[in-house]
């Protein structure tokens, strides 16, 4: 029999001429409280998820090309974080990671390769924020390098790990975000591609603490005339690494998109004439830590 680590917590609430005891129920990755788990509707637990537009509200925009909706964070944080937790994100790009842990009480280190997507998400946070909330590091998060600074700032904040990875890494070269080489969209092949974001994964899966949850988000690809199937090349690299798969995601990627009109006829055309489909989805794959 599987060990039950749920956290029990019994309160006491006084009432008129009634003692009543409430016993709380939480996981040691969470504080939804499992015996009132019907007042957590809005928190997905099925494999569909459907967004009809982004969130472009506390802080959140949609200047950078290729960023992830905040719902996804949302969703992810409520569901295996605590407040105060650390959340990891090795492709931090605009910020969405970071403002969504200081959303919602939880903090983030994130590491961004191009110095200038730097100070750009770090004019979006307070002084303080930076101070206390937030870490940026400037480095490339596939090299071995970057795990000394990011434990650096993992004793800033009082923790060994951190307690949730995010990993939202470019989906090969479709959207080429520098001219740097160390630059995954940059990248002399697709199987070049993998080994880096491996190495990526390596250095988050020794960051995390055990027991903990990691989020792989990412979609596929058509290329010369069939589909690269970018997702599960990389979620089964990051299972050899060690990571255990809990849940397969399909999540719709009409909130992410910009402009349709004018291109969504020539994306139908185009569709027609090369005996293809056009992707309307992206996943959310969640491993845990074991």
């Amino acid at each position: 029999m599987k060990k039950d680590n749920t956290k029990r917590i019994s309160i006491q609430e006084q009432k008129p001429d009634l003692r009543v005891v409430r016993e709380i129920k939480t996981k040691p990755y969470s504080d939804i409280d499992l015996n009132n788990w019907k007042e957590y509707s809005h928190i997905k637990t099925d494999t569909w998820w459907e967004f009809a537009s982004r969130d472009n509200t506390h802080g959140h925009s949609n200047e950078y090309h290729g960023n992830y909706i905040p719902q996804i964070a949302q969703q992810l944080y409520e569901r295996f974080t605590k407040k105060g937790d650390v959340v990891l994100d090795m492709f931090l790009g605009s910020g969405t990671s970071a403002i969504e842990a200081v959303n919602m009480d939880r903090r983030c280190i994130g590491v961004e390769l191009k110095s200038e997507q730097v100070e750009i998400v770090k004019n979006k946070f307070s002084p303080k924020e930076l101070v206390t909330d937030v870490n940026i590091i400037c480095d490339d998060s596939a090299n071995e390098r970057v795990k000394e600074k990011i434990q650096a700032r993992l004793d800033v904040m009082r923790r060994e790990k951190a307690q949730f990875l995010i990993l939202h890494p470019p989906y090969d070269d479709i959207i080429k975000f520098s001219d740097r080489k160390e630059d995954l969209s940059n990248c002399s092949s697709t199987e070049e591609f993998y080994e880096l974001f491996k190495k990526v994964a390596k250095n988050g899966y020794d960051l995390l603490e055990k027991g903990r949850f990691a989020a792989l988000i990412i979609g596929d690809k058509y290329s010369e005339g069939e589909i690269v199937p970018l997702s599960s090349e990389c979620a089964n690299k990051m299972r050899e690494l060690g990571f255990k798969m809990k849940a397969v995601i399909v999540k719709n990627m009409e909130g992410n998109e910009r402009a349709k009109g004018k291109t969504a006829n020539l994306w139908r055309y185009r569709a027609l004439n090369g005996g293809f489909y056009i992707f309307k989805h992206e996943y959310i794959y969640v491993f845990q830590k074991v």
